[in-house]
Formats: C-alpha cells, structure tokens, sequence
C-alpha cells in the first residue's frame, strides 16, 4: 500500500498520477482535516471507474490505517505563499512532519519515507533523525521537480522534443539548487554544444525562479510536483533503478555528512541503492557548498 500524508492539491495530484500508473492497488490518502481525504479520494475513484482502472483510493482521518504500508509520503504542512521562500515554512512545518514521522514510526515502522514539506532538503533531514530508518529508506522529493522545469526550458531554448532531453539537478531544493548543464543533453549531444554560455546562465536562473512565478500567477505549484512524487514511488515499486536526484543524509560522499541535500542516486526496491559521486568543478562545488551550509544552518534551528 502507498500512503500519501497531507490530501491537498499536491497530495491528490501524487495519488491520482500514482493511481493512473497503477502502482499500487491500494492508496491511502490521510490528512487531519475531516472530509477532505475521504472527498479527494471519491474524486480520483470517480476517475479511475471511467478509465476502467482498478485501483482503490481510500480517504481517512485515522493514521492507524496506514498499517502495512510500504511508501509512505509526506506532504503535510503549510505551502509557500506569493513571495514567501522555502525556508520562510521552516518551523512551521518542522513541529507537523516530526508529529507525522512518530505516527508513520508507530504504524508503517517497515515503510520507506518520501518528504515533499518544503523547506524540502530540512524537513528530509528532519524525518531521518526523528525516524530513526536506515538513510536509504528516507529520500525526499525535490531534484526530480527541478529537473523536470530544468528540462522544458531546455526544450524552449533548443526547439528540440522533451523526450531527446536529459536533465540533472542537484543540491538544495531552493535558492542554492545546482542545475548542471554540463551533465544534461539532448539526444546525447551535451548542452554547452548546443547553447552559449550565456544562454545557459539564462536556464539556470529561469529554473531556479519559475517556483515562484508559478505560485505568484496560480498560487501553488501543484501538477508537476504530483507527477514527480509518482515518478520516484514507480522506481521503487517497479525497481526500474532510475538515476533520481534525491534528498537523502550524505555520510562522505561530496566531502560532506550529517546533512540531507539534492544528489543523484539509484531509486529501487531498496530505495536509495547508491549515491552517485560527479566530478564537480570549482564554480558547482562552490554552490553545492553553499547550498549544504543554508540546510545546515536550517536545521540547527530545529529541535530534533
């Protein structure tokens, strides 16, 4: 069974793409607001009756209904709001995911966590230390939605189709993120063939603001996010072992430990199954680095 904490836009877009790529037969969706899982999920059951898909989507109340559950994702708390960052939802939503984490510990103890809350790289920390699971089981969601943004400017830069282009995005979900040019391409044509340098400094700070432009015209960042939460659960439950950056505790790898932040990884049965290691110039470890120290700093700030 998924179960997806928090029955918002961004929870109910993660269950219905979940639910579209029947990754699971069973999805729980919890939220401590009364009725509003139980009504998303007759929404999206609604939908997949049409679609002829069976799989069952449950709304509840009770987090003890989460018993069994092998991916547990955590959307709860507050969302940004126009012209708020990340970090402005810190201590907020630090006290809901350590509250969430002790009930997915009591209920789920076998499962592997997925946190969404942002600030994304803080609150990933926040779950390991307070979950106590093995590092591998806790990789929060956050390199995979700006690779995703990442990739459709390269393809309005480029005029080529989404699907010759690969992209790569690491380091801290938020202002510090690292999309890496160097590592992304078209076709397998890398980019700086394809773009001057000065265009290239043009997608990254588009990459980095778009979040906010989107909030700014709508008000949330809503589908985008859904799909990358189901992205990551398909590498799992399907073991495909994607290449997925994730958020997840470093113990040496990049020359850091102690601090969860955006690196790519292999996502399979076993969650993350290894850390892959790039050769970072000066300029992109600068950043890494000051992208380490922001979740540092974050994190010191909390009670664990």
């Amino acid at each position: 069974m998924i179960t997806i904490i928090g029955s918002g836009k961004v929870g109910g877009d993660a269950a219905m793409f979940s639910a579209l790529k029947r990754l699971d037969d069973h999805i729980l969706l919890l939220d401590v607001a009364k009725g509003l899982p139980q009504g998303e999920a007759m929404d999206i059951n609604h939908m997949l009756a049409e679609q002829g898909i069976d799989v069952h989507v449950k709304g509840s109340n009770n987090f003890e209904d989460m018993k069994g559950s092998e991916i547990v994702v955590i959307v709860a708390g507050s969302g940004r709001k126009p012209g708020m960052t990340r970090m402005d939802l810190l201590k907020t939503n630090a006290t809901i995911v350590k509250s969430v984490v002790e009930n997915v510990k009591k209920y789920a103890p076998d499962s592997m966590i997925i946190p969404v809350t942002n600030p994304l790289d803080p609150m990933a920390h926040i779950t390991y230390k307070v979950s106590g699971f093995e590092r591998g089981r806790v990789f929060g969601m956050g390199g995979m939605l700006d690779l995703s943004r990442f990739r459709q400017f390269i393809c309005e830069a480029t005029g080529h189709s989404r699907d010759s282009v690969r992209a790569l995005v690491i380091g801290e979900h938020g202002e510090n993120m690292l999309p890496l040019a160097r590592f992304s391409s078209v076709s397998g044509i890398p980019l700086p063939s394809l773009l001057s340098k000065p265009e290239l400094d043009e997608l990254v700070q588009n990459t980095k603001q778009v979040a906010a432009k989107v909030i700014e015209l709508k008000g949330a960042t809503v589908h985008a996010p859904g799909n990358a939460i189901s992205a990551i659960i398909e590498s799992v439950t399907r073991d495909r072992r994607q290449v997925i950056p994730v958020s997840t505790c470093l113990d040496g790898e990049y020359g850091q430990s102690g601090v969860s932040i955006g690196v790519p990884a292999v996502i399979g049965r076993g969650g993350v199954e290894k850390i892959i290691e790039l050769e970072l110039d000066d300029e992109e470890r600068q950043m890494f680095e000051r992208g380490v120290a922001s979740v540092k700093d974050a994190v010191s700030g909390v009670e664990i």
